[in-house]
């Protein structure tokens, strides 16, 4: 058995580290909900870019809002286990908090290094949303979303509606172009001369490709963050879990 003395050197110690770790666990409970956000953020704003990319919708919104609702869980999970005191809980959190910061290293810089590849992808598949535009599929309606949104009209010009079958068949340009608080009837929007002082004059492809990229920013920097911030805790519950185990074999 080890002196008294020493044993009461090392329970401030423990307190000390148990203090900092309930409070990272707190912190890391909190960028859970920052990723849960951001998810729904994701599902909301970058559905319909996604979108024109696929035929189905992405499920990179889902995997965010996963990744957070388990970071909530396992930050409970960490403030319990420093209340408790376990080593073996401890070191279970560490080695989660070990993948966690694997799992948004490698997603940040996939979309960081990835993100010019992804912007060209989304443009070309803009054009063909473009160019194949029925008012009634998933693409179109994507367009639809990005005009209103970017208020924005056709490729690079609203005349670029002018070349596509929608346009020839007689259908105009979609009501999507309009200006905000501008009322288009089915007629004006077929004749282009009547239409160009109704719809959004400026093109929606150097826009759209900035807003995806700028967007995939966010996100990689978001991830980053996170992610290094991981190896605090780390620390702090190895320390932790070692100091605890120390202090029960000093006892014996």
């Amino acid at each position: 058995m080890s002196p008294p003395s020493r044993r009461l050197q090392t329970k401030p110690v423990i307190t000390c580290l148990k203090t900092f770790l309930i409070s990272y666990s707190l912190i890391f409970w909190f960028t859970g909900v920052i990723l849960l956000a951001v998810g729904v953020w994701g599902k909301v704003s970058l559905e319909a870019y996604f979108s024109l990319a696929s035929d189905q919708t992405t499920n990179a919104p889902y995997v965010l809002i996963g990744t957070g609702a388990i970071i909530v869980i396992f930050g409970l999970f960490g403030c319990f286990a420093t209340c408790r005191g376990s080593p073996w809980m401890l070191k279970l959190y560490a080695m989660f908090l070990v993948l966690v910061f694997l799992a948004e290293l490698v997603a940040g810089i996939s979309g960081f290094l990835f993100r010019h590849e992804i912007k060209a992808v989304l443009g070309s598949a803009y054009k063909d949303a473009v160019n194949n535009y029925n008012a009634t599929d998933a693409k179109s309606a994507a367009v639809d979303t990005i005009q209103r949104t970017l208020h924005c009209c056709g490729e690079n010009h609203f005349y670029d509606w002018n070349t596509t079958k929608y346009f020839k068949d007689g259908n105009g340009i979609p009501a999507s172009c309009c200006e905000e608080n501008v009322v288009c009837s089915p007629e004006n929007l077929k004749d282009l001369d009547k239409a160009r002082d109704l719809v959004n004059d400026k093109g929606c492809f150097s826009l759209v490709t900035v807003a995806m990229e700028s967007n995939l920013g966010v996100i990689a920097g978001i991830s980053f963050g996170i992610a290094f911030f991981q190896l605090i805790g780390v620390f702090l519950s190895c320390c932790l879990s070692r100091y605890i185990t120390n202090n029960q074999y000093e006892m014996v």
